[in-house]
């Protein structure tokens, strides 16, 4: 692959970013990872993502890919063989159960997580750790596992939730 350029525009701090630093450094990909200031973006960063104009953005031989689930599927594509590794199952259902995992992480246990940590009143943290809770226990009566582990291996759904797990 030293014939391909790969940059990622990241904040050390991101879940996001780290998903994606995760997921190359499981494919052997060597990057450049150009820290943003996200407080004073680059114009690179507002070039590479305008419509959103936030990290992760995977720049892959100068062509943009944003948002860390869409990178991570685009890392498991273009790499397919390489480490052995792969990301989302080749079966369609069960490609379709990790997707729908990493959406549920990032739609609600992430909304949820941020809820716990910039809460302004006492109410709003134990409604926060309520919601918390209601999803977690339905991890336990869930197919979440099988989106997880599949075939012995962490899949995107474990890229995404590596933070709560």
């Amino acid at each position: 692959m030293s014939d391909q350029e790969w940059v990622l525009l990241d904040f050390r701090q991101s879940t996001f970013g780290s998903r994606v630093r995760i997921a190359l450094a499981e494919k052997g990909i060597n990057y450049e990872n150009r820290e943003e200031d996200l407080r004073n973006k680059s114009p690179l960063l507002l070039e590479m993502n305008p419509v959103h104009k936030k990290i992760p953005v995977l720049i892959h031989n100068g062509k943009p890919i944003c948002e860390s689930v869409n990178i991570i599927q685009y890392i498991d594509e273009v790499c397919k063989d390489k480490n052995g590794l792969q990301f989302l199952p080749s079966d369609p259902y069960e490609k379709a159960q990790a997707r729908f995992w990493a959406d549920f992480i990032d739609k609600k246990l992430h909304v949820v997580a941020m809820k716990i940590t910039w809460h302004k009143t006492k109410e709003e943290l134990e409604e926060a750790e309520k919601e918390l809770i209601d999803c977690l226990n339905f991890f336990g009566t869930s197919t979440w596992r099988q989106a997880l582990f599949w075939r012995g291996k962490v899949g995107i759904f474990g890229y995404c939730s590596w933070w709560i797990l």
